[in-house]
């Protein structure tokens, strides 16, 4: 079992970084930051399997105990079955409305009988060398992350909570605000309470429940509003953070000398 899915389900409160930007160098230097795990965005950017596979090499070669999330494009077996051959620990699946999508997100990450993921001798089973071993230990070893961001999703959040098999639950704050035409409207009270029905269906099935702070200004707040892990800040975001950061600091640096 990934040493994430343990510290998740263990409630011990793991913090991650969110990677959109598909190159190992960018997964080696967050590893090597010593956050618990990396989440690496297949949704909403270009990277294919083989750039994943990469990036998890990547971070494998920071040498610490870093791990490696994906969030794949959509609850699909065939996309699901290509990236867990990789061998990651984890991954994160958007739209799950329905208590029959988060079963079949569930049964397309376990081998049969439990399930319908097709056997094959790749990264994960050490190419082979470890193939009879894995095949046998793998069901349920993988993180399985539902992401609820939809009305559907939120009027649903209990029974999916207690789908067996889903590790956790993850707040997928753009669209769930825009779902409920609430979109930028980060601090607004109604929003608060959408967040809060998640959280309480995750307390209530003993089932971790996280978000993405990708201002981490707002860290504190989630924290408070009873998250049990956080995805704090997005690589993109706090590399134009830090350009404009320097812009800033020489303007002001230059002005100074006139």
């Amino acid at each position: 079992m990934a040493g994430i899915k343990r510290a998740i389900e263990a409630f011990d409160q793991p913090l991650g970084t969110w990677l959109s930007i598909g190159h190992p160098t960018v997964a080696e230097a967050a590893a090597g930051l010593d956050v618990d795990f990396v989440l690496v965005d297949m949704e909403h950017t270009a990277m294919c399997p083989e750039t994943v596979e990469g990036m998890a090499r990547g971070v494998d070669a920071a040498g610490g105990d870093t791990e490696t999330v994906v969030r794949v494009p959509w609850n699909d077996p065939v996309r699901l079955k290509r990236i867990v051959d990789i061998g990651v620990a984890g991954v994160m699946v958007p739209m799950i409305d329905t208590v029959e999508e988060a079963r079949a997100l569930v049964r397309a990450l376990r081998y049969p009988p439990d399930g319908i993921r097709g056997i094959a001798g790749s990264r994960a089973t050490g190419y082979g060398r470890n193939f009879e071993e894995y095949v046998r230990t793998a069901n349920g070893s993988i993180l399985t992350v539902a992401q609820i961001e939809t009305q559907q999703g939120l009027d649903n959040v209990a029974e999916i909570a207690r789908v067996d098999g889903i590790d956790a639950l993850f707040v997928g704050p753009a669209d769930l605000s825009a779902a409920l035409d609430l979109f930028g409207e980060w601090h607004s009270e109604e929003f608060d309470r959408a967040i809060e029905a998640v959280v309480r269906a995750g307390n209530a099935a003993d089932v971790p429940v996280g978000t993405l702070t990708v201002d981490v200004r707002d860290i504190p707040k989630r924290v408070a509003q009873g998250f049990d892990f956080l995805i704090a800040g997005k690589d993109v975001s706090l590399l134009m953070d830090g350009i404009e950061t320097a812009i800033d600091e020489y303007e002001e640096a230059a002005a100074s000398t006139e």
